[in-house]
Parts: C-alpha cells; structure tokens; sequence
C-alpha cells in the first residue's frame, strides 16, 4: 500500500457562526500581559472563542464575567458552549440573565435544549416567545421528529401561519427517519416548490425504506426537473445503488459524477469505494482510493470498511495499519470498521491492540466505537470486557442496549441481560426486535420456559414492532429445550406466518435431546420439504436413530444422502494464536505438531478415566466396535483444538475455541472435566452459544 502525507483538517463548531477569528491569534492575546478589562470587543470575543472551543468553560466564563455589558452575539456564544457539552442548566440561567433576548438567542435555546434531550423544557421557552419566527416553528418540528413524536410535529406544522421550503423539508424529514416514508411522499407531492434537499430527503427515506427502485427512479424524475444534485444527493444515491447491487447503475451515476467535476469530493469518493465493495467489485474500490489526489481519513476509511464488506478482513487490517504508517489519525468510523474486522476474524489481541489505539486519542468512549468494542469482545468470547465497555460509556444509542444484551445472551449470563434489559426500560429506551431476540435467546440458553413465555407475550404487546421468524424460532428453542415438544409442534402449525426450515430443524435438534422419533420424522419432511438438498435434517434425524439404536434407519438415511449427492458439512474446530488460525478436522493428524497434540490427549484420557469419565458412545453416528467409538470421541475436532491450545499457551492462561457446528454431548462432558484437570478456563464457541468451561462446570448448566 502506498503511503501518502498527512492532510491537516479544519476544526469547525458552531461558535464559528458568531466569530471568523483564528484561534492562533486568541491564544496570543490570551499571553499578553494586559487585563482582561482593557481588551477590546474583538480581543475579548476572541478568547472566549478560544476557551469554549477548548471546552475551558470557567475560563471562558471568567472572562464574559469581566465584561460589563456583553452584547446577545456574546450570550449566544456562552450558550452555545454550554449546550455542546449538557450543561443545560448554565445555559438557562444565563439566557434568562440577558438584559435583551432577539430572535437568534431565543431560537439557540431551543434548539440547545432539544439537542441535550429536554424537549419538553423547549416547548416551554417556544410558548414563552413573544414572537416567533418560521425558524422557531421548524426547530420544534425538528425536536419533536428526534423523540418520535410525530403527532406533535404535524399538529405545529398544521399551525404554523407560513411555511417555507425548509418547514416543508423538516415535516418530511420527520416521517421518514419515523419510518412514514408514505406520509412524507404525500406530503412531498403536495409541495409549492422544492430545493435539492427536498428531493434528497426523500430519496433517502425511500432507500432506508427498502424501497430503493422508487428512491432511483425519483431521482431521474428530479434530473429530469432540471434540480442540481449535490454531493450529498449523490452519495446517498450511490447507496442506493450498492444497497441492491446495481452495479451498471451505479457506474452510469460515476460516469456522471465525473462529468460533473465531484470526484474529488472526499465523500463521494468514500461512497464510491464502498459502493464497490458492495458489489464485489473490491479492486476498483482500491482505483477510486489510488486515484484520488486527496486521501484524507475519510478515504481510508472507506477502503478499510470496503475490505470488511468483501469478507477480507485480513487485508482490512493491512489497510489499518497501513494508514496509521502514513500518520493518519484514525476516526470514529475507522475504529468501528477495524474493530468490525476483528469480530470477523475473532482476533481478539488485534481488537486489544486497536482498542488500545483508540484509548491512546480518547475515542474508546465514542459510542460507536464502543459498541463496535462490545461486539468484538462478545464475538472473541469475553464477554466480561465488553460489559465493562458498557458500563464505562458515556452516551449510548439502541445499537449499545442491544450489543450487550445479545452478548450476555450468547454467554450464557441471562440474569445479567435481564437486569440491562430492566436499565434499559428506565432510560426510556424503546425495545425493538432485536432486543427481543436477545432476550429469548438468554431464555432458550438457560432453559428459562416462564421467563420465555413472558417476553413473547411482552413483544406481542409492542404494536411497533413486528414479530420475525428469528421470534418465533427462538420460542421453539425454548419450548423445545424444555422438553414441551408437542407445544413446540403445535405453535409452528399456528403461526401467523409460514413457518422456515431452521424452525423446524429448530424442533428437530430438540427431539435429539429428548428423543421423540415420531415429531423428529414430521420436522424432518418438513425442512426436507423446504430444502430438500440440506444436508442438516438429514444428518440431525440419522443422529437421533443411531443415539436410540435404531441403526438401520441411521443407515437408511446416510445412504439416502448418499444417493441424492447431498454431502454433510465436516465439524471444524480452529484457535486463533499470534494472528495465526489453525484449524482442525474430527481426527485430523495433518498439523505439524500433530504428534504432541494427540500425546497430550492421550494423557487427558487418562486423566479423564482416573475421575470416572465414561464416554458416551451415543453420540457416535456409526454402527462401530465400541474402542473404535471412544477412539473416533477422543479424536472430535474441539479435542483437538483444545490439545493444541494447551501445549502452545502458557498454563493458566485461558483457552478459546471456535468451531462451526454444535459441540456434542460427549465432548461437553469431558471438556468440563478438563478444564478442572489443567486449571484453566476453556471457552468454546459453537454454532449456537458459548461455553464458558471453568473448574469442572459449563456456563450453560447443561443446557447447552
């Protein structure tokens, strides 16, 4: 990867709107040995620019403090700090010091309050206005569109005496970030007259939508109308484009922006890469980044996230790093891209080292990076790291509540997501459907049938939200976990919905674990009915005969598979050690230290019989000599990994596993007896949950 300088970037806040001078020059009045008191205007507004940019705010106040008569552009500068960093109060009591209020200082308390979440305390200051302007009217639909509260916002746009181009846009904009794409295209239509913003509004709101054919085909109608695009316009649309792959579209709309001579523009250029990556087209995602003279962190960005969007997340690090050669300070959105790279590669010490370089420029806290932490730490297996990250942030947004439920869900710590569960209902945080998932999933992985019960009829009870089939799933895990198979049976055949194959795989699985060949064969034909070349019902219900000895229908169903070409998807078991993957198959001997590893497991067997373990050959899918069951159980791809695992880390450390299929019963067993022979914690990720194994016991209690 070239390297390229570093680009300076200019600091811009909104004090800037009352004051153009540069901070340099503040700073050096600030030095000089004069009295505050003697300055003049300009010097004086000029170091509280300084201050409050700085967020020295005593100072800042010390100094407005000085001023005998500071005029309204003063106070709304002062207000304007405040209001930036939640000091709401301080910002109230000296808007209601002002000797004279205008228009401008009455509308930046509005908008300030909303901005720092009290909407109702705006309303309040919007009644108290004596008079109020298209500005004010607005700003109010705009605080009443952040907080959902639609009704509010059409009822102030119905009252309001005029209504401007940007009255109309807010009232759009307000319907489609709720979701009301209709009721904004409506009103859209009913417009006296429309600048760019308006048609971008709506297109985007049609792509966030899932109805990305209209939102391109409202933009032709807006070309056609002779409206501009901006580079917003065109970004958001190059997003729509990738949203639905439409790669001969979306090279049309980069021939145009050619034409129109924004190739540069940094953002643009982003969307460009991205789009791309999106489109499997990641090498002229990287011509668009070697091409652009102006390769700023936006840029790298962009080429980072393109590399995670292609599954290459190897290279994306390469690109990380690559970037943080160059000099360029990683932002928000390149912590979050890396991070998400990490997850994918469940490289927990490189995701340790980029949260360290996050730390180290103060963006450890910013709530994206933050949740994209929580997300590594759970996805890598330490789950306890990533509720320390929540715990620890400052601002959280749905995607953070979310994020540490559905970790605490995968690690088996149901009481723990229940308790955020219960925070998040008193922070005001609307559920949605992806909380529940979590939920339901904490119940199904500690077999909580009640607790299930109660959080379905709860997501019920949210008009809102609509009920999926990962729902609907996940209460057939629980029933069925429960052994209640003919409830599990029943609710499927009364679903509002039609019913998928990991339904009824879902209630296949539990038949296993509650034998029940009669519901196993029904769940079977119907997955097999949906899909009849997946290999899973197949090989779930031949396990199901072999475990309750019935080896000619196990027979019958391998050599069905067998005759049809339908080939089973090999267990697969890795651990990730210094960046490196190693990967093992069910008696695999192909490793170079394959010699040791199968030493070391021949040693925990003898461990294991010393403290009664006795395998159970049940879990052998083949009609076999009994030795050669236990030898084919002790060579299970997880054993290897984990004999691996140990004689390549230092004892005590703790040991983590991945594989892509469910660990069997038998390995669960031995690997809790493990864990106490070794003295160590061996954590193993399967295709449904972790399992935190430490002294001799799971995470899951068996109920895995």
């Amino acid at each position: 990867m070239a390297r390229f300088p570093t680009l300076s970037g200019l600091f811009k806040t909104s004090y800037e709107s009352y004051i153009n001078l540069s901070t340099t020059f503040a700073k050096r009045l600030f030095n000089s040995t004069r009295h505050h008191a003697a300055m003049d205007t300009l010097s004086r507004n000029s170091t509280i620019f300084y201050y409050l940019k700085n967020k020295r705010f005593d100072d800042a106040r010390r100094v407005f403090n000085e001023i005998s008569t500071p005029d309204v552009s003063l106070y709304t500068m002062m207000i304007a700090g405040y209001c930036q960093v939640n000091r709401i109060d301080e910002a109230l009591q000296m808007f209601y010091r002002m000797p004279v209020r205008d228009i401008v200082s009455w509308n930046s308390m509005m908008k300030g309050c909303i901005d720092c979440g009290y909407l109702d305390t705006a309303r309040k200051l919007f009644e108290e206005m004596p008079h109020r302007t298209v500005v004010s009217w607005t700003t109010m639909i705009s605080g009443f569109s952040k907080f959902g509260r639609i009704e509010m916002a059409e009822e102030f746009f119905s009252k309001m005496p005029w209504k401007d181009t940007a009255a109309w846009n807010s009232m759009i904009f307000c319907y489609c970030s709720n979701g009301r794409v209709e009721d904004a295209y409506t009103l859209f239509s009913k417009m006296p007259s429309r600048n760019v913003i308006s048609w971008t509004t709506m297109i985007s709101g049609l792509d966030q939508t899932g109805e990305t054919a209209r939102a391109l085909a409202l933009f032709q109608e807006m070309r056609s109308s002779g409206v501009q695009p901006t580079s917003n316009t065109l970004s958001i649309v190059l997003t729509a484009c990738a949203n639905i792959s439409a790669l001969d579209r979306g090279v049309q709309l980069h021939t145009h922006i050619l034409k129109l001579g924004y190739v540069l523009d940094p953002f643009i250029s982003s969307t460009l890469i991205t789009f791309y990556a999106r489109c499997k087209q990641i090498n002229n995602s990287v011509k668009v980044f070697q091409e652009n003279l102006n390769i700023n962190v936006v840029i790298w960005t962009a080429l980072v996230t393109g590399y995670g969007l292609s599954c290459d997340h190897e290279q994306a690090l390469g690109v990380f790093r690559d970037m943080i050669n160059a000099g360029i300070v990683p932002n928000q959105s390149t912590f979050a891209s890396a991070l998400n790279s990490c997850s994918g590669l469940e490289a927990l010490d490189k995701g340790k080292v980029i949260h360290s370089q996050a730390m180290k420029i103060g963006s450890s806290l910013d709530v994206f990076v933050a949740n994209s932490l929580i997300v590594m730490y759970s996805k890598c297996g330490n789950i306890d790291d990533g509720v320390v990250i929540f715990n620890k942030m400052r601002e959280r947004n749905l995607v953070s509540w979310n994020s540490i439920i559905v970790g605490c869900a995968q690690h088996g710590r149901a009481n723990l997501a229940f308790q955020i569960f219960d925070q998040m209902e008193q922070a005001n945080i609307q559920p949605d459907e992806i909380t529940f998932v979590g939920l339901l999933t904490a119940c199904s992985h500690s077999m909580m049938l009640e607790k299930g019960r109660f959080f379905f009829e709860l997501l019920t009870s949210h008009p809102w939200i609509q009920l999926k089939l990962e729902h609907y799933a996940c209460m057939v895990d629980i029933l069925g976990r429960s052994g209640k198979l003919e409830e599990a049976e029943e609710f499927i055949r009364k679903m509002p919905i039609e019913p998928n194959s990991l339904i009824w795989l879902t209630l296949l699985s539990a038949c296993k674990v509650h034998p029940n060949v009669e519901i196993a064969t029904r769940a079977a034909e119907s997955a097999l009915n949906l899909e009849p070349d997946y290999s899973v019902p197949y090989i779930l219900l031949s396990n199901l005969y072999a475990s309750v000895n019935k080896w000619k229908d196990a027979s019958r169903i391998r050599r069905l598979m067998k005759e049809k070409g339908i080939v089973k998807q090999p267990g697969r078991s890795w651990v990730t050690l210094r960046g490196s993957r190693h990967e093992f198959l069910s008696g695999d001997t192909s490793h170079p230290l394959s010699n040791k590893i199968h030493q070391k497991l021949e040693w925990l067997n003898g461990k294991l019989k010393e403290l009664g373990y006795v395998p159970d050959q049940s879990y052998v899918s083949h009609d076999v000599e009994d030795e050669q069951k236990e030898v084919m159980l002790s060579c299970h791809s997880e054993r290897l990994a984990i004999g691996f695992g140990l004689i390549s880390t230092v004892e005590g450390s703790t040991l983590r596993v991945m594989k892509n299929l469910r660990v069997c019963g038998d390995c669960h067993s031995a690997i809790k007896l493990i864990s106490k022979i070794v003295s160590r914690e061996i954590i193993v990720r399967d295709s449904c949950r972790f399992h935190h194994f430490r002294d001799g016991k799971c995470s899951c209690g068996d109920h895995w």
